[in-house]
């Protein structure tokens, strides 16, 4: 015997609610792009390189994992793209930062500023991570050390402009300058990341030393004003007899 057909529920009167389903969002390729960077930039900086992977970032992406495939063919191709997207902004804003009209220790301070947004950001992080990465993989490593070199090469040329600026007649190369202060950043970015407290690794303290040391070359290169001559004291005048 046949089963009757179910029967719709009586009409009460009352309105019934039915539950839309929420609408789609549809992006187009640059959104999806961005959405997938973003969602990268986050699980790298949350999880490290080694926990990434490509499924757990489309999820958060919200997108299918084949578009990530589609967009940038690989993990390692998809990190680089993260770094790029951050390093262009930031180069571009310590370029602007050198060409302002400011003495050195202005511009040192202004620097450590854009450092302390730097580790808000998680920017920091994610250069350590991709860092420590590239220690064991060749191929990423390839990838990456051209681009940490691009901000040795920025710092280089602001000290060389401020070696002509000053006047100064040193011994040693921009170069080598650079050099230190680049590599000093770099020491003060992996023990903050690691999480040393102030107390122990003195990175703030460090900063401002440097500060001071700027004030007082920009002491020493200040020109000095002239202490103005007495007028000289007129001779007396011999009388005539």
């Amino acid at each position: 015997m046949d089963k009757p057909a179910v029967q719709p529920a009586p009409d009460s009167g009352k309105p019934v609610s039915r539950r839309k389903a929420a609408p789609r969002r549809r992006a187009d390729g640059s959104s999806t792009r961005s959405l997938i960077l973003s969602a990268a930039r986050r699980r790298l900086v949350e999880h490290g390189y080694a926990r990434l992977n490509v499924r757990d970032i489309a999820a958060d992406a919200g997108v299918n994992h084949a578009l990530i495939g589609y967009h940038f063919q690989g993990k390692q191709q998809l990190v680089m793209a993260v770094l790029d997207e951050a390093n262009y902004l930031l180069l571009q804003r310590q370029t602007r930062m050198y060409g302002q009209a400011a003495c050195a220790e202005e511009k040192w301070q202004q620097a450590c500023e854009f450092y302390e947004e730097d580790l808000r950001s998680g920017f920091v992080k994610l250069l350590m991570e991709l860092m420590g990465a590239s220690f064991h993989d060749e191929a990423l490593r390839e990838e990456f050390t051209p681009r940490l070199l691009a901000w040795h090469r920025l710092v280089e040329s602001a000290v060389e402009e401020f070696i002509q600026e000053s006047g100064l007649k040193l011994p040693i190369a921009a170069r080598a300058i650079s050099a230190w202060i680049g590599w000093f950043w770099m020491g003060l970015e992996a023990s903050m990341a690691l999480g040393v407290p102030e107390d122990q690794g003195h990175q703030r303290e460090a900063l401002d030393a440097v500060a001071t040391l700027l004030r007082q070359v920009g002491h020493a290169k200040a020109p000095r004003k002239a202490h103005a001559k007495a007028p000289a004291k007129a001779a007396p005048r011999r009388r005539s007899k």
